[in-house]
């Protein structure tokens, strides 16, 4: 096993940095240029959603590279979602993202929201409308191992669950998910999270572990925070690159997300980064803003759902 790389429960290995293909633009163009050029940096994960609209470029970019033999498939790691409008049928969504991608399987798939939309529902932002209040978290469990069992994925996960979600999976699942994939940064650590999925031997991907400066959900309170800033001043790097370094350093891997030539390769060179513990203690008495993607959803959308604890439960 690779250095950049971790084993998961489900016996494969994981890149510890994965590039997020998800753009408000949708630029198609755009997104199969920053695949190919991610590939060249070193770049073996990517991660896209059907909600991103991004499963046919990047599908595209890495079919190509294969094609052309610039990769051999088995040492690409891609990783889809099942959407909130689709918990009544994985199999299926599965399939269809399959058909976007153009491909004969991803290795990972993920259930990107403990929540149930109707069926029609394919907003980012859903309606009050296309909620629904209940979500049968086994029924749609079922799918999941489903699409395992059929070959359709290598492994199957959960993101954005929160401690007392993952518990009440663990109740019932017959395959344990492999990778729970939350927002995790400096500034929301997860701790709790951490050491409970930890014990079950799940492993924790971060997504906006810069903090999602760009996003409008997000915030440059990470790469700007003067702690943080000191670290990279310290080790003659950047701030993004501490913030990366203290996620790889917790043990989970991440996933960035630029399509920026000079920040993929910033995001890279994280790999090369060492933190003290003196660096690792100081990140650890950083105040926490812990709720920002989770503020966006529950503060712009109309939702029946008017708290983060009714939404998905986070403990706040």
């Amino acid at each position: 096993m690779r250095k950049d790389e971790v084993r998961l429960n489900s016996g494969i290995t994981i890149p510890v940095i994965g590039l997020g293909t998800y753009s408000s633009n949708n630029d198609r163009v755009t997104t199969e240029k920053a695949v190919h050029l991610a590939l060249k940096m070193g770049y073996r994960h990517f991660d896209t959603a059907k909600i991103y609209g991004s499963e046919g470029a990047v599908g595209n970019a890495l079919r190509k590279a294969i094609e052309d033999q610039i990769i051999p498939r088995e040492d690409v790691f891609l990783t889809s979602k099942l959407w909130s409008g689709d918990h009544h049928d994985p199999v299926s969504a599965l399939k269809h993202t399959l058909r976007n991608l153009g491909m004969e399987y991803i290795d990972m798939y993920l259930v990107h929201w403990p929540i149930k939309l109707k069926p029609w529902a394919c907003n980012a932002v859903p309606k009050e409308e296309d909620f629904e209040k209940q979500l049968d978290m086994e029924t749609t469990w079922e799918g999941m191992q489903k699409c395992f069992d059929m070959g359709l994925c290598r492994c199957i996960g959960v993101s954005n669950f929160s401690t007392k979600k993952i518990e009440h999976l663990l109740d019932f699942a017959s395959v344990f998910p492999a990778v729970n994939q939350v927002e995790m940064h400096p500034m929301w650590r997860q701790r709790k999270l951490r050491e409970i999925c930890g014990k079950h031997d799940i492993h924790v991907s971060g997504y906006s572990p810069l903090g999602g400066p760009g996003n409008a959900w997000g915030s440059t309170a990470v790469v700007k925070n003067p702690l943080i800033n000191s670290i990279a001043l310290k080790h003659k790097a950047t701030p993004a690159q501490v913030a990366l370094k203290w996620g790889l350093t917790r043990g989970a891997s991440v996933i960035v997300k630029s399509f920026n030539p000079d920040r993929l390769r910033e995001n890279m060179g994280s790999l090369d980064l060492k933190l003290d513990d003196e660096d690792l203690i100081e990140i650890e008495q950083l105040e926490e803003r812990k709720i920002m993607r989770g503020d966006f959803l529950v503060n712009n959308t109309t939702s029946p759902y008017k708290t983060l604890e009714e939404l998905w439960d986070y403990e706040i």
